[in-house]
């Protein structure tokens, strides 16, 4: 399966969000909001290939993001892209379900390798760059594993999109 142009994504665990895990608190509220405009944006400027990385927090915003815009796009198409198998196995079943669910309606998974390693998640972040035009950052400013993402993108020249999560 061949794609055009393609986004990725890059972007904080609910550890690291102002909201936490509450989905329900306004700025999550906002902030989802900003992030669907964005994409919306990121499609009409001729993208319609999105990867996103599965993690929780601002990984499955943007996947349900890109869900929700593809129900109004037949062209657009999702690419899960799991840092090992298993990645969500010890997650609360709320959680796993909504992981599944967001599988479901990609068009391609892409497992990185079979079990855990402490580089599994940065070897991900690398393929999701290394095939893409632009990269989405929901991206609070400090260092990290999406600061490190947006170096690699922005040596790569693959053009960087910040959303502040503050």
């Amino acid at each position: 399966m061949e794609f055009g142009k393609s986004c990725c994504f890059s972007g904080h665990r609910p550890a690291k969000l102002p909201w936490k895990y509450d989905e329900r608190d306004p700025r999550c509220i906002e902030f989802k909001d900003r992030l669907f405009s964005v994409i919306g944006a990121v499609y009409d400027s001729g993208i319609s290939h999105f990867i996103c990385g599965m993690a929780l927090g601002c990984d499955i915003y943007c996947a349900e993001a890109v869900i929700k815009l593809k129900e109004m796009h037949g062209d657009i198409t999702l690419e899960a892209a799991i840092p090992y198998s298993g990645q969500a196995d010890n997650w609360g079943e709320y959680n796993r379900r909504r992981y599944e669910r967001i599988l479901s309606l990609c068009d391609k998974t892409t497992v990185i390798q079979e079990s855990y390693s402490p580089s599994c998640m940065m070897r991900r972040n690398r393929y999701m760059v290394d095939r893409s035009n632009v990269l989405v950052a929901c991206y609070d400013g400090k260092p990290g594993g999406t600061w490190n993402t947006i170096r690699y993108a922005m040596d790569k020249d693959v053009e960087v999109i910040q959303l502040p999560t503050e």
